[in-house]
């Protein structure tokens, strides 16, 4: 399948038409959302999907946007197209499925699963066509599980800030990691694609995405798990993946590993 233009140009297409299903998914579900979180007394969590889903679907529309110059490169044959195609689809994954989780949980359908869905056939299908080894795309799929969760952990503190005003340490702290975790998933997107690209600065800025990931992480993890909701805590998964990417890519296996394909035609 590497260098396949032809499926390019169809896997383009499929993530340009998931763009607009996007837009459409994100707007008749986002104050439905609201709506209901309301009317079950969540205003907290009203608030929390108030922003998320709108910073997603911007993001979301804009990745479509983004299939459409990888369509004009595979038609073209140009050697960038698949790596954009990538960078769209990886965006598509997060704007896929995090706003099915608030709907979820208040017993809504989550169509967005079905951007998900195609935002992972995207995701696979660029690699192959960019000939990517497959240790690389094993590497950077946890890395992307990493990105996923990182950025959960910026959602749950923005609800948690309307509700601990009695508390102003931990009020102030879920306003300190909120954006913290943010910038650490989208240190983890950056390394995702660095090593795509060969880059050899990848391995720095996955240690500061994990760095990132775990200070903002174990703090509101273990706060929540001992005080708070006395079991494993949500806000845990994230630190505890970045802790075991950071182990690996410091790894002289990985290392090797990662030099070998960036020294690869």
């Amino acid at each position: 399948m590497k260098n396949n233009t032809k499926l390019g140009v169809a896997l383009a297409i499929l993530g340009l038409l998931a763009g607009l299903l996007t837009f459409y998914l994100m707007a008749s579900q986002y104050n439905l959302v609201i709506d209901v979180k309301t009317a079950a007394g969540r205003t907290d969590e009203a608030t929390s999907v108030t922003i998320t889903y709108a910073v997603l679907g911007w993001i979301g529309i804009a990745a479509g946007a983004i299939w459409a110059t990888v369509l004009y490169g595979f038609v073209r044959k140009e050697s960038w197209a698949w790596f954009w195609g990538a960078v769209a689809a990886t965006i598509q994954l997060l704007v896929g499925f995090f706003p099915a989780i608030p709907a979820m949980d208040s017993h809504l359908p989550g169509p967005t699963m079905a951007v998900f869905g195609i935002g992972a056939i995207l995701w696979f299908g660029m690699l192959l066509i960019g000939g990517v080894n497959w240790k690389v795309i094993t590497l950077t799929f946890f890395a992307g599980i990493a990105y996923v969760l990182t950025f959960m952990d910026g959602v749950a503190p923005i609800s948690k800030y309307t509700t601990s005003h009695d508390n102003p340490f931990w009020n102030g702290m879920y306003v300190m990691s909120q954006q913290v975790s943010w910038w650490g998933a989208v240190a983890w997107a950056i390394f995702i694609f660095a090593v795509f690209k060969k880059k050899g600065w990848a391995i720095p800025v996955g240690i500061f995405g994990a760095a990132m990931s775990m200070m903002a992480g174990y703090p509101l993890g273990l706060h929540n798990a001992i005080y708070e909701v006395q079991r494993f805590s949500m806000f845990l998964p994230a630190p505890l993946l970045s802790t075991i990417l950071l182990v690996v890519i410091l790894l002289p296996s990985t290392q090797k590993m990662l030099t070998d394909w960036n020294n690869s035609k």
